[in-house]
């Protein structure tokens, strides 16, 4: 079986979704290519945790002629290096890392219960960040300390090509929370930009309103997809292109300006975590929740780094990553959930894979947010064994019940595949309909008997040449527990 980053001395390590190890969980991914490596700058979520980012800062890279080859190069600051968070009792939020004009690398972030911009500094991209500042006014005045000031939170910073460096910023919720924080004196109205001097910390002016939030929306261009959180700053040429996560939460959007500050007109959503957009009615394919990352260009291919949720809740995020294809207009089309990834094309359907690069997950009545799968235990999620960062290579899809049905995308057959296998557990008895759409003629249909442990169930399979999704659908009695599946 062909297991994630299994590599012999000829091949490169296969890529997958997501792209770290299975126990592993970095949403809000900022990726950057710094020499020949790629590097991703996230928050840091705990398996089964009660909350969002409870884990100190780690990078992970990887060669830029190799993205399956993923090397964890440890952590790279802690929370407690802040003054701002004596008590310990605060977690950092999502970051951005920019290199300066003094070639020094700077980590810009937010604790989650304080509006203020703190930076900290190495002297390379993975080493050990030390504490370097706060954003402030240039009478040292701390921005976010007063009421009246932005709500500011998720960073993102570009350092131009003239050296300029420029801070985006901003949080603008809705309903409740919206009230809530409007009561508290926050500037919760929108995505802000502001120039900051070379140290990375003194602010040239005012923050600039760029990009709406949602009550304020109305006849800009931005009705459908307002400005919500996860500000993140791209130069393409000479147009800058501000990502974004929009009101609606699940999905990924940009804007594009001449001018780094602005005016912005929106572009599209460039990735959802649903795939909804991409599908009939925008029903979801997946279970949707927040997202938040970037698009980065390597070694010629564009693509667009993302989250996903995983344990029936918001607190356990994944990073995945697809492809974009960059018009010649400068648009982007919105990309499909696949488990390809950083692969380059389609799997080989020719040996084993593990079920929890699925791409898409849904119960018999269809997919939701993640947290509202607490309310329905018929849903399946994906899990783990052990506790965090404990095991590796053992995420599964749990509690398959009749109806459920999860995907896989792409892979490329070649006529002489002929037996599928898959190994489960539990109290299921029925069967699992393999398809290449959803709702179309089974290839194979095997018949599954679950157990404590996992068994190997197996059938023969149809003749397939060429490109194919493979969709797997269980029905029958009880419920299932999925870990991997094998092509011969």
């Amino acid at each position: 079986m062909k297991m994630q980053n299994r590599k012999d001395e000829n091949m490169k390590k296969q890529a997958f979704n997501p792209y770290l190890p299975s126990y592993e969980y970095v949403p809000d991914g900022e990726p950057y290519v710094f020499g020949d490596r790629v590097y991703v700058y996230g928050s840091h979520d705990r398996f089964g945790g009660s909350g969002f980012c409870l884990n100190d800062y780690v990078c992970w890279s990887a060669p830029v002629d190799d993205l399956g080859d993923w090397r964890y190069d440890g952590v790279i600051y802690r929370r407690e290096q802040d003054p701002l968070n004596q008590s310990n009792r605060q977690y950092l939020f999502a970051p951005d890392v920019q290199r300066g004009p003094d070639g020094r690398y700077y980590l810009f972030y937010a604790l989650n219960m304080t509006p203020v911009i703190s930076v900290a500094v190495c002297d390379t991209p993975a080493g050990e960040y030390a504490f370097h500042g706060h954003v402030k006014y240039a009478d040292s005045h701390v921005c976010g300390t007063k009421k009246g000031e932005v709500n500011n939170f998720d960073p993102g910073v570009l350092v131009d090509s003239d050296g300029r460096i420029y801070l985006y910023t901003g949080f603008a919720p809705k309903g409740l929370f919206h009230t809530v924080m409007k009561m508290r004196g926050r500037r919760i109205d929108g995505a802000y930009c502001v120039e900051l001097e070379k140290d990375c910390l003194t602010m040239k002016g005012e923050p600039k309103l760029m990009v709406p939030g949602p009550l304020i929306a109305q006849g800009t261009g931005f009705e459908k997809h307002p400005f919500f959180e996860a500000s993140s700053m791209r130069r393409i040429g000479d147009r800058y292109y501000f990502v974004y996560s929009s009101i609606l939460s699940h999905e990924l959007c940009y804007a594009v300006s001449d001018r780094p500050d602005g005016p912005f007109a929106f572009g599209g959503t460039l990735v959802s975590n649903g795939d909804i957009g991409l599908t009939e009615s925008g029903v979801p394919v997946n279970y949707t929740g927040n997202t938040h990352g970037s698009i980065v260009q390597i070694a010629g291919d564009w693509y667009i780094f993302y989250h996903r949720q995983t344990n029936r809740h918001q607190y356990s995020r994944q990073g995945c990553v697809e492809r974009l294809e960059l018009k010649p207009d400068g648009s982007f089309p919105q990309a499909e959930m696949t488990s390809c990834g950083l692969n380059g094309g389609p799997l080989p359907a020719m040996g084993g894979d593990e079920a929890h690069i699925a791409c898409n997950l849904s119960g018999a009545g269809g997919a939701c947010m993640s947290v509202k799968q607490l309310q329905n235990r018929k849903h399946p999620y994906l899990t783990q064994s052990g506790v965090d960062r404990e095991c590796d290579g053992d995420q599964y899809i749990a509690n398959m019940t009749d109806g459920s049905w999860c995907a896989f995308k792409y892979f490329a057959f070649t006529g002489q595949e002929q037996q599928i296998s898959v190994m489960v557990r539990g109290s299921a008895g029925g069967s699992l309909a393999v398809a290449t759409k959803r709702d179309s003629q089974p290839i194979a249909t095997i018949p599954v008997q679950g157990g404590e442990n996992w068994t190997a169930c197996k059938a023969s399979l149809k003749a397939l040449t060429g490109d194919h999704a493979l969709y797997f659908t269980y029905g029958g009695q009880g419920a299932m527990d999925f870990k991997s599946f094998s092509i011969q």
